[in-house]
Protein backbone atom coordinates (compact mmCIF):
# COMPACT_ATOMS: atom_id res chain seq x y z
CA UNK A 1 0.00 0.00 0.00
CA UNK A 2 1.34 3.46 -0.53
CA UNK A 3 2.86 6.34 1.48
CA UNK A 4 0.07 8.73 2.17
CA UNK A 5 2.19 12.28 2.69
CA UNK A 6 -0.45 13.97 4.26
CA UNK A 7 0.05 18.21 4.22
CA UNK A 8 -2.04 21.59 4.49
CA UNK A 9 -1.28 24.64 4.85
CA UNK A 10 2.75 24.62 5.95
CA UNK A 11 3.57 25.78 9.05
CA UNK A 12 5.99 28.26 10.20
CA UNK A 13 6.79 26.38 13.34
CA UNK A 14 8.17 22.67 12.49
CA UNK A 15 8.75 21.10 15.57
CA UNK A 16 9.81 18.06 13.95
CA UNK A 17 8.46 15.38 11.71
CA UNK A 18 6.00 12.10 12.54
CA UNK A 19 5.46 9.16 10.92
CA UNK A 20 1.78 8.36 11.67
CA UNK A 21 1.07 4.13 11.24
CA UNK A 22 -2.24 3.34 11.16
CA UNK A 23 -4.80 1.28 8.72
CA UNK A 24 -7.79 3.33 9.42
CA UNK A 25 -7.40 6.89 6.53
CA UNK A 26 -9.77 8.66 8.76
CA UNK A 27 -7.80 8.06 11.70
CA UNK A 28 -4.28 8.99 9.51
CA UNK A 29 -6.28 12.28 8.65
CA UNK A 30 -7.53 13.23 11.67
CA UNK A 31 -4.01 12.52 13.64
CA UNK A 32 -1.98 14.74 10.86
CA UNK A 33 -4.20 17.87 10.78
CA UNK A 34 -4.32 18.29 14.58
CA UNK A 35 -0.72 17.67 14.90
CA UNK A 36 -0.05 19.49 11.51
CA UNK A 37 -2.05 22.33 13.61
CA UNK A 38 0.18 22.58 16.59
CA UNK A 39 3.58 22.71 14.17
CA UNK A 40 4.37 19.43 13.59
CA UNK A 41 5.36 17.94 10.00
CA UNK A 42 2.96 14.43 9.59
CA UNK A 43 3.67 11.47 7.04
CA UNK A 44 1.05 8.74 7.06
CA UNK A 45 0.91 5.19 6.08
CA UNK A 46 -1.08 2.63 6.18
CA UNK A 47 0.77 -0.67 6.88
CA UNK A 48 3.98 -1.91 8.10
CA UNK A 49 5.53 -1.97 4.50
CA UNK A 50 4.64 1.67 3.63
CA UNK A 51 6.17 2.41 7.66
CA UNK A 52 9.77 0.92 6.78
CA UNK A 53 9.46 2.60 3.04
CA UNK A 54 9.26 5.82 5.39
CA UNK A 55 12.34 5.36 7.59
CA UNK A 56 14.36 4.77 4.82
CA UNK A 57 13.49 7.69 2.61
CA UNK A 58 12.91 10.28 5.39
CA UNK A 59 14.34 11.63 8.94
CA UNK A 60 11.55 10.91 11.30
CA UNK A 61 11.18 12.15 14.78
CA UNK A 62 8.63 10.32 16.24
CA UNK A 63 6.63 7.62 15.43
CA UNK A 64 2.70 6.90 16.31
CA UNK A 65 2.20 3.22 15.62
CA UNK A 66 -1.26 1.06 15.78
CA UNK A 67 -0.90 -2.41 16.96
CA UNK A 68 -4.03 -3.81 15.03
CA UNK A 69 -2.80 -3.20 11.27
CA UNK A 70 -3.30 -5.93 8.08
CA UNK A 71 -0.06 -8.16 7.65
CA UNK A 72 2.19 -7.64 10.66
CA UNK A 73 1.71 -6.22 13.81
CA UNK A 74 2.59 -3.04 15.62
CA UNK A 75 4.40 -5.03 18.42
CA UNK A 76 6.08 -6.83 15.19
CA UNK A 77 7.08 -3.24 13.68
CA UNK A 78 8.10 -1.72 16.92
CA UNK A 79 10.67 -4.48 18.00
CA UNK A 80 11.98 -4.46 14.08
CA UNK A 81 12.64 -0.61 14.26
CA UNK A 82 14.32 -1.24 17.86
CA UNK A 83 16.55 -3.79 16.74
CA UNK A 84 18.37 -0.65 14.45
CA UNK A 85 16.64 2.90 15.68
CA UNK A 86 15.83 4.78 18.73
CA UNK A 87 13.33 6.54 17.17
CA UNK A 88 10.74 7.27 20.16
CA UNK A 89 7.30 5.15 19.60
CA UNK A 90 3.70 5.91 20.93
CA UNK A 91 1.26 3.16 20.57
CA UNK A 92 -1.98 3.22 19.65
CA UNK A 93 -4.15 0.51 20.82
CA UNK A 94 -8.30 -0.27 20.48
CA UNK A 95 -7.83 -2.73 23.38
CA UNK A 96 -7.44 -1.48 27.21
CA UNK A 97 -6.24 -4.58 28.64
CA UNK A 98 -3.32 -4.23 30.57
CA UNK A 99 -1.42 -7.34 28.77
CA UNK A 100 -1.72 -5.33 25.49
CA UNK A 101 0.17 -2.50 26.70
CA UNK A 102 2.73 -4.65 28.76
CA UNK A 103 3.90 -6.48 25.65
CA UNK A 104 3.72 -3.25 23.24
CA UNK A 105 6.44 -1.99 26.22
CA UNK A 106 7.99 -5.31 26.48
CA UNK A 107 8.48 -4.35 22.16
CA UNK A 108 10.10 -0.92 22.93
CA UNK A 109 7.15 1.57 22.74
CA UNK A 110 7.64 4.16 24.71
CA UNK A 111 4.35 5.54 25.77
CA UNK A 112 1.00 4.19 24.33
CA UNK A 113 -2.38 5.87 23.54
CA UNK A 114 -6.02 3.81 24.08
CA UNK A 115 -8.61 4.37 21.67
CA UNK A 116 -10.67 6.14 21.63
CA UNK A 117 -8.31 8.47 22.28
CA UNK A 118 -8.46 12.37 22.79
CA UNK A 119 -6.08 14.87 19.92
CA UNK A 120 -5.15 16.68 23.48
CA UNK A 121 -3.99 13.76 24.90
CA UNK A 122 -2.49 12.30 21.89
CA UNK A 123 -0.85 15.56 21.40
CA UNK A 124 0.26 15.81 25.26
CA UNK A 125 2.04 12.38 24.80
CA UNK A 126 3.59 12.95 21.96
CA UNK A 127 5.18 16.78 23.26
CA UNK A 128 6.35 14.56 25.86
CA UNK A 129 7.98 11.74 24.41
CA UNK A 130 9.98 14.37 21.94
CA UNK A 131 10.66 16.22 25.55
CA UNK A 132 11.85 13.59 27.10
CA UNK A 133 13.79 12.27 24.05
CA UNK A 134 15.48 15.86 23.02
CA UNK A 135 16.62 16.67 26.51
CA UNK A 136 18.54 13.46 26.55
CA UNK A 137 20.13 14.30 23.23
CA UNK A 138 20.72 17.61 24.38
CA UNK A 139 22.07 16.84 27.64
CA UNK A 140 24.68 14.12 25.91
CA UNK A 141 26.05 16.44 23.93
CA UNK A 142 26.76 18.71 26.54
CA UNK A 143 28.61 16.25 27.73
CA UNK A 144 31.40 16.04 24.78
CA UNK A 145 33.24 13.16 26.42
CA UNK A 146 31.52 12.11 29.61
CA UNK A 147 31.11 8.68 30.30
CA UNK A 148 30.48 6.21 33.35
CA UNK A 149 31.68 2.94 34.16
CA UNK A 150 30.22 0.41 36.64
CA UNK A 151 30.53 -3.59 37.45
CA UNK A 152 32.50 -3.37 34.14
CA UNK A 153 30.02 -1.55 32.05
CA UNK A 154 30.06 1.58 30.25
CA UNK A 155 27.68 4.29 29.17
CA UNK A 156 28.82 7.00 27.05
CA UNK A 157 26.05 9.98 27.67
CA UNK A 158 27.33 11.56 24.74
CA UNK A 159 26.53 8.72 22.55
CA UNK A 160 24.04 7.26 24.43
CA UNK A 161 25.70 3.84 23.79
CA UNK A 162 25.92 0.71 26.49
CA UNK A 163 29.03 -1.46 25.95
CA UNK A 164 28.71 -4.44 28.33
CA UNK A 165 32.15 -5.91 29.89
CA UNK A 166 32.57 -8.26 26.81
CA UNK A 167 33.01 -4.63 23.88
CA UNK A 168 29.03 -5.38 23.30
CA UNK A 169 26.85 -2.34 22.21
CA UNK A 170 23.71 -2.89 23.85
CA UNK A 171 20.64 -0.86 22.32
CA UNK A 172 18.79 1.71 24.84
CA UNK A 173 15.25 2.82 23.97
CA UNK A 174 14.49 6.12 24.82
CA UNK A 175 12.96 5.04 28.24
CA UNK A 176 15.49 2.62 29.25
CA UNK A 177 17.84 5.12 28.72
CA UNK A 178 16.13 7.23 31.19
CA UNK A 179 15.82 4.94 33.44
CA UNK A 180 19.81 4.24 33.40
CA UNK A 181 20.38 7.42 33.55
CA UNK A 182 18.18 7.70 36.88
CA UNK A 183 19.61 4.37 38.37
CA UNK A 184 22.97 5.63 37.81
CA UNK A 185 22.51 9.02 39.49
CA UNK A 186 20.90 7.69 42.35
CA UNK A 187 23.21 4.52 42.41
CA UNK A 188 22.79 2.08 45.94
CA UNK A 189 19.70 4.29 46.96
CA UNK A 190 16.17 2.88 47.07
CA UNK A 191 13.85 4.69 44.85
CA UNK A 192 10.60 3.68 45.33
CA UNK A 193 8.25 2.95 41.52
CA UNK A 194 6.80 6.98 42.16
CA UNK A 195 10.33 8.34 42.03
CA UNK A 196 11.62 6.26 39.19
CA UNK A 197 8.47 7.79 37.22
CA UNK A 198 9.57 11.12 38.21
CA UNK A 199 13.11 10.71 37.41
CA UNK A 200 13.05 9.16 34.40
CA UNK A 201 10.45 11.26 33.51
CA UNK A 202 8.34 8.30 32.58
CA UNK A 203 4.60 8.91 31.34
CA UNK A 204 2.12 10.07 34.32
CA UNK A 205 0.75 7.22 35.00
CA UNK A 206 -1.11 5.47 37.96
CA UNK A 207 1.25 3.90 40.52
CA UNK A 208 0.23 0.42 40.13
CA UNK A 209 0.67 0.33 36.34
CA UNK A 210 3.06 -2.02 35.31
CA UNK A 211 4.60 0.02 32.57
CA UNK A 212 7.57 1.30 35.09
CA UNK A 213 7.85 -2.26 36.04
CA UNK A 214 8.23 -3.32 32.27
CA UNK A 215 10.95 -0.92 31.58
CA UNK A 216 12.59 -2.19 34.44
CA UNK A 217 12.68 -5.43 33.51
CA UNK A 218 13.61 -5.12 29.79
CA UNK A 219 16.76 -3.43 31.58
CA UNK A 220 17.26 -6.74 33.33
CA UNK A 221 16.96 -8.73 31.10
CA UNK A 222 19.82 -6.90 28.55
CA UNK A 223 21.99 -5.70 31.50
CA UNK A 224 22.43 -9.70 32.99
CA UNK A 225 22.56 -11.17 28.98
CA UNK A 226 26.32 -10.49 29.18
CA UNK A 227 27.95 -13.27 30.47
CA UNK A 228 30.10 -11.26 33.04
CA UNK A 229 26.53 -10.05 34.23
CA UNK A 230 24.71 -9.90 37.61
CA UNK A 231 21.97 -8.64 38.97
CA UNK A 232 22.54 -4.82 39.57
CA UNK A 233 18.65 -3.85 39.81
CA UNK A 234 17.79 -5.25 42.83
CA UNK A 235 13.94 -5.15 43.79
CA UNK A 236 13.72 -4.44 47.58
CA UNK A 237 10.51 -5.64 48.82
CA UNK A 238 7.96 -3.12 49.16
CA UNK A 239 9.91 -0.26 48.75
CA UNK A 240 11.13 -0.14 45.17
CA UNK A 241 14.10 -1.20 43.13
CA UNK A 242 17.88 -0.39 44.00
CA UNK A 243 21.32 -0.20 41.56
CA UNK A 244 24.03 -1.74 43.27
CA UNK A 245 26.66 -1.08 41.55
CA UNK A 246 29.90 1.41 42.67
CA UNK A 247 29.65 3.85 39.55
CA UNK A 248 32.46 6.51 38.59
CA UNK A 249 32.23 8.82 36.21
CA UNK A 250 35.11 9.04 33.54
CA UNK A 251 35.56 12.38 32.20
CA UNK A 252 38.57 13.47 29.35
CA UNK A 253 37.50 10.56 27.99
CA UNK A 254 37.70 10.41 23.68
CA UNK A 255 34.85 10.61 22.10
Amino acid sequence: MPVTNISTTPVADDHGHVLVVDDDPQIRVLVARFLQRHGYKVTGAPDGRAMLEVLRQADIDLIILDLMLPGRSGFDLCGDVRATSQVPIVMLTARSEESDRVIGLEAGADDYVTKPFSPRELLARVRAVLRRSRTMRRAGDGRASECVVFDGWRMDLRRRELTSPSGTLVDLSTGEFDLMVAFIEHANRVLSREALMQFAKTRNSDPFDRAIDVQISRLRRKLEADVNGGQLIKTIRGAGYMFTPAVQVLEGQPA
